[in-house]
């Protein structure tokens, strides 16, 4: 026969348990990304053509500004001076980013392009303007764009995912993207040896692989892409204060 219990040994009970539940629940939600500063080296063929600097920057509650300027330092791209500049603000909504505004400027000494990527979630509508006319589209909810697509990435493996679908917002449309963990591989780069995660893009024939250590930086320490002239960032540095 089993002793009755107390009426306060219930109590601590079912505080006890409340306690675990409340817990479980902290633990299981995604925390927001710490601000940070990374550089990369960029090469293009096996030689090295610029250098890139990440920054990460809280602007607000749950708001933030997440920039990417490459600069040409080696070969062609020193030579027309090609500078790359993608600017995303994004909020920080549903335990993932979520895209508000994203800008993006080419300049060299022979082209220019520019790309202006506006979404109003009250309304749940996409514009994209680059000068010749808005482009109007439905948003997604958790639509990150191509310069937020690698943090947003290295986020969803620091909280345990292996396959990710990720509703990306391009010129005109929202592509689903889909990427899985592949392997985990030795490498090294500028900013050490790591263990990383292969991560691929499995919903397209464009080559693109990126390695990740997730419990230490919430971006690559390596990025392959066929898009954008195939090329590969090599982590430097990363500085978290």
């Amino acid at each position: 026969m089993t002793p009755a219990r107390s009426p306060i040994a219930t109590r601590f009970a079912r505080t006890a348990l409340a306690a675990l539940a409340l817990a479980a629940g902290t633990a299981a939600a995604a925390t927001a990304p710490r601000p940070f500063t990374a550089t990369y080296q960029v090469q293009q063929d096996g030689q090295t053509i610029g250098k890139a600097t990440v920054t990460l920057t809280a602007v607000g509650k749950d708001e933030y500004t997440y920039r990417n300027r490459s600069r040409g330092t080696g070969g062609l791209a020193a030579l027309i001076g090609a500078n790359t500049e993608e600017t995303t603000r994004f909020r920080w909504h549903d335990d993932a980013p979520e895209t508000v505004t994203y800008d993006y400027a080419m300049d060299s000494s022979f082209k220019r392009k520019h790309r202006h990527l506006q979404v109003d979630w009250a309304s749940n509508q996409v514009t994209v303007d680059e000068g010749k006319g808005p482009i109007h589209y439905a948003g997604t909810a958790g639509m990150v764009d191509r310069n937020t697509l690698p943090l947003a990435l290295g986020l969803a493996l620091r909280d345990g995912d292996k396959q990710v679908v990720l509703p990306v917002g391009v010129k005109q449309r929202v592509e689903k993207q889909q990427y899985a963990v592949q392997a985990t591989e030795r490498l090294a780069v500028p900013a050490g040896e790591f263990s990383a995660e292969r991560v691929t893009r499995t919903d397209t024939d464009k080559p693109f692989d990126a390695w990740y250590v997730p419990a230490k930086f919430p971006v690559p320490v390596k990025l392959a892409q066929a898009d954008g002239g195939n090329l590969t960032l090599l982590l430097e540095s990363f500085h978290s204060p």
